[in-house]
């Protein structure tokens, strides 16, 4: 391996806030995200990579490293990460910091000793005994969502850059915005970025490879109510809250994501706000099988119809909209992919592991906009939360993974 640090890139990526938000309407959604995004265009200027393009409008950055000699005609593999974090928890003032060689007992985050990280809570820090782990002050999220991503896509840049020594065709790589917020791929340019196939490089745990992923939709009801004085209010009120839960009543209680795993989908209520007088629950509806993913939404529909009829036409009123869809249609007819990416694991002792991504990733988008693009482990865990870790000899593994890829397509035939 390169002298090249994986880690000190991300300990400085990470300083950068970079948290996206789902409730401006601009893209990016936050304009902290070029912060990021015009450190890594100087950077990728200054190690030497081709074509490097910040697009000022949206906040993309592409590039390319250019093939070895005699490879020129190689496919051309891309990798992509995203830039942004997680709303869900700040990401503002990181303060990461190294727990060397884990022990497998708790590890105390916060300065005032509430936020604890513990194998009793978090059961896979098990797995990490002897490793050493890059953990939060328990303020933030740490940020390798997906941060570690882009650290190990610029590690391996770095590295192909340096090492005339390792071989291989034309590589594309890209950075996006708002991931988190579904908006990720709104603006790639796909023909700028030039790549006939990729990989995001977005997931968790050593040796995971993703290649099938939810199918989504956002649906949010608008319960119209009737405000009346409680005092004369028999018959005559309608009460537009207590409506948006008996909504929610008619959904399987165990279709929701506290019980469910793997394939099995869900009704997520994400927001609930409201009076009397009218009242709003909005939610995100997910499952890996088509027929089942269409059925949950139809269901969505027949509660507010069954409402309707209770309370009268024009009391819950339904949108609905289709986000993304199961990637494994687009990944099938390219399958090399998948089986290169459990070859070059294979060859570096890592046990390949097929999950079904639990969300979505800007290759499910990507896949279906023409670029066929499965989903690579960074070696994160416990994303979008103060909980958050990573593991840094996982993540100089995945960089390995990355090289490795970088060498099978060299000599690669489609």
């Amino acid at each position: 391996m390169s002298n090249i640090d994986v880690i000190e890139k991300f300990l400085r990526y990470v300083k950068i806030d970079t948290q996206s938000d789902d409730t401006t309407g601009t893209s990016p959604s936050t304009m902290k995200q070029h912060d990021l995004a015009k450190l890594l265009y100087d950077e990728m200027n200054l190690i030497g990579v081709s074509n490097v393009f910040y697009d000022k409008d949206h906040c993309y950055v592409y590039g390319v490293i250019p093939a070895s000699k005699g490879y020129e005609n190689a496919p051309k593999i891309g990798f992509i990460s995203h830039m942004d974090t997680s709303d869900e928890v700040s990401g503002k003032d990181v303060k990461a910091r190294i727990v060397e060689k884990y022990d497998g007992n708790d590890i105390t985050l916060s300065s005032d000793g509430k936020v604890i990280l513990s194998p009793d809570s978090f059961p896979e820090l098990k797995n990490h005994i002897g490793e050493d782990l890059i953990v939060t002050d328990g303020t933030t999220l740490l940020g390798a969502d997906d941060k570690a991503g882009v650290a190990e896509i610029m590690t391996m840049a770095e590295t192909l850059l340096t090492n005339e020594n390792i071989q291989h065709g034309p590589i594309m790589i890209a950075f996006t915005p708002d991931e988190e917020i579904g908006e990720g791929t709104a603006f790639f340019d796909i023909d700028r970025f030039g790549a006939s196939y990729a990989y995001t490089v977005d997931g968790g745990k050593l040796g995971e490879l993703e290649y099938e992923n939810f199918n989504a939709a956002e649906g949010v009801i608008k319960v119209n109510g009737r405000s009346v004085h409680p005092g004369d209010a028999k018959n005559k009120m309608i009460n537009a809250s207590l409506i948006c839960y008996e909504f929610h009543s008619l959904l399987p209680a165990f279709q929701n994501p506290m019980y469910t795993e793997k394939r099995e989908g869900f009704f997520h209520l994400t927001e609930i706000a409201g009076s009397t007088e009218s009242a709003t629950a909005s939610y995100i509806i997910r499952d890996h099988d088509e027929a089942l993913f269409n059925e949950k939404k139809e269901l969505f529909k027949a509660a507010a119809d069954f409402l309707n009829k209770k309370y009268g036409e024009g009391t819950v009123e339904v949108s609905l909209r289709d986000q993304y869809y199961n990637m494994i249609e687009k990944i099938k007819p390219h399958m090399h992919l998948v089986d290169n990416a459990k070859k070059v694991m294979e060859s570096l002792d890592i046990v390949p592991i097929d999950v079904p991504i639990r969300g979505g990733t800007d290759g499910a988008s990507l896949s279906y906009k023409g670029l066929p693009c499965p989903n690579l482990c960074t070696g994160g865990y416990n994303y979008h939360g103060k909980y958050e870790y990573a593991s840094v000899q996982e993540m100089r593994k995945v960089v390995e993974i990355l090289l490795g890829l970088a060498k099978v397509y060299k000599d690669f035939k489609i």
